[in-house]
């Protein structure tokens, strides 16, 4: 007789806030495993011989490796063994695409049940969040001696940025982080909502740590204005990596767009996560609160928007998509989440005029029904406008959310800085070197609008050229 099959148990389902109290607060939504949970999940892992899941990774944590010791009850090899390869697995444990990525790719997504990897990656990591700063940042329980002639200057405090800045100082060097605005974290902290990454418990637990590493952060300097790049070789940094992401939003382009009530999802988010605008009047950044709130875009900074909407009060909040709500690029776990809290989609429509009201205000948006084509240059079927098939949804808030593009503050003042097509920094993929010497650059400002594991893969990269060409010990 051939023995029977291991049975493929059910994923250890996320404790979260219920839907009707969390649309009332900015706390996170998802709560963590307990430690009997993330046992369990982990006991779920097949360890199979060649695991997909890794190849799955944009910066190739071992993954089986790390949940056995997990399976074992062993946190803190669990976070070493995570630590080889990721610089902040709080942050990629919450905000990482996983069902795209290493779930994806996982044997069990056949069965539709993948190990939950980056659940399991968030615990492990919050669990090690008390530890030392140095452990927090090498996986090593001591720190490096940094030496003070190898410095890198780093142009951004994102996750590129952050990433290169952990792993140089991990291995001696001395680096400067400089920041545009008073708050340091890039997307993570102006971007991204507390309920979804929190800022004092995860992203500032990151920077400190960093901090014990010597690293310094200067804040309020914009590169390309208040210094530039031949500034910073002058004063004697050996190498840069420019990590400035790529946040210049991009607009519809339809009748109405300028109206007072329609907001870019870049202005919006920063208004209410960096500007604590959901605090007004605690916090003096003042933030339009609509009752009836529409948001155009299906990926994540969409989700963000409605969800923020929600918080906000709004009575209805319509996310409008050229196509599917199956067809949307954000996590799926964000739609459902956005679903729960009462979001309300609008698939298949486009945007064709912002109208407004008595007082010249946004008052309501004219939409195209529209049904899917022939498959364009992506792959997917093109959105094509039913002819004479319009409705006028009634909105007095507007979040655009359809990408962003490189912000020229710093490029249109490095002219020797060449750029690609399309406008982003040109580096070399295997080192992301630029066309300056010693200048390397990563993350969205060289990908576009990406995520945050593919920045911080970019930054690890970067750093581990830098490291070598200072002579700094590498050794992975």
């Amino acid at each position: 007789m051939k023995a029977s099959k291991k049975p493929v148990l059910p994923r250890v389902p996320m404790p979260n806030q219920p839907p009707a109290e969390r649309v009332r607060n900015f706390d996170e939504v998802a709560l963590g495993y307990t430690p009997e949970m993330a046992r369990q999940e982990a006991g779920r892992c097949l360890q199979c011989k060649k695991p997909r899941c890794v190849k799955g990774c944009p910066v190739e944590v071992p993954i089986p490796q790390f949940i056995a010791a997990l399976a074992q009850g062993d946190v803190e090899h669990a976070y070493r063994i995570i630590k080889t390869t990721n610089s902040l697995p709080a942050v990629c444990g919450r905000v990482c695409p996983q069902e795209s990525q290493c779930e994806g790719a996982c044997i069990l997504q056949a069965k539709g049940q993948p190990v939950a990897i980056g659940r399991l990656e968030r615990f492990v990591a919050d669990e090690y969040m008390h530890r030392d700063a140095c452990g927090l940042i090498t996986g090593k329980p001591e720190c490096p001696y940094i030496d003070p002639e190898k410095k890198v200057a780093c142009i951004g405090s994102g996750p590129a940025s952050l990433t290169a800045a952990g792993y140089l100082a991990a291995h001696g060097c001395k680096v400067t982080v400089f920041e545009a605005l008073h708050e340091l974290g890039g997307v993570l902290v102006y971007g991204i909502p507390e309920f979804r990454l929190p800022k004092e418990k995860i992203v500032a637990k990151e920077v400190n740590a960093l901090r014990e590493l010597q690293v310094e952060f200067v804040r309020n300097r914009v590169g390309g204005k208040t210094f530039s790049i031949s500034d910073l070789f002058a004063q004697g940094y050996k190498a840069v990596f420019i990590g400035v992401g790529a946040g210049l939003p991009r607009f519809l382009g339809v009748p109405g767009e300028n109206l007072n009530g329609v907001f870019s999802a870049n202005e919006y988010l920063t208004r209410v996560n960096l500007g604590r605008a959901y605090s007004f009047p605690e916090y003096d950044t003042p933030i339009i609160r609509g009752r009836r709130v529409t948001v155009f875009g299906g990926g994540n900074v969409a989700m963000d928007a409605a969800r923020t909407a929600m918080r906000l009060g709004a009575e209805s909040v319509h996310i409008v998509y050229r196509r599917t709500q199956a067809e949307m690029p954000a996590r799926h776990e964000e739609v459902e989440h956005a679903i729960e809290e009462g979001v309300q989609v609008a698939e298949l429509c486009g945007p064709l005029e912002f109208r407004a009201g008595e007082n010249g205000s946004l008052a309501a948006v004219v939409l195209q029904k529209m049904e899917l084509g022939e498959p364009d240059e992506s792959g997917r079927r093109r959105p094509v406008a039913v002819q004479g098939a319009t409705v006028e949804l009634p909105t007095d808030l507007a979040v655009i959310a359809v990408g962003t593009r490189s912000n020229p503050v710093l490029l249109e003042n490095e002219p020797e800085l060449k750029l690609t097509g399309r406008g982003y920094v040109s580096v070399d993929e295997e080192t992301g070197e630029t066309s300056m010497p010693g200048v390397y650059a990563g993350g969205d400002i060289v990908t576009g609008a990406a995520t945050v594991i593919l920045a911080m893969g970019a930054g690890r990269r970067a750093a581990k050229h830098i490291a070598r060409s200072l002579g700094c010990a590498v050794e992975d």
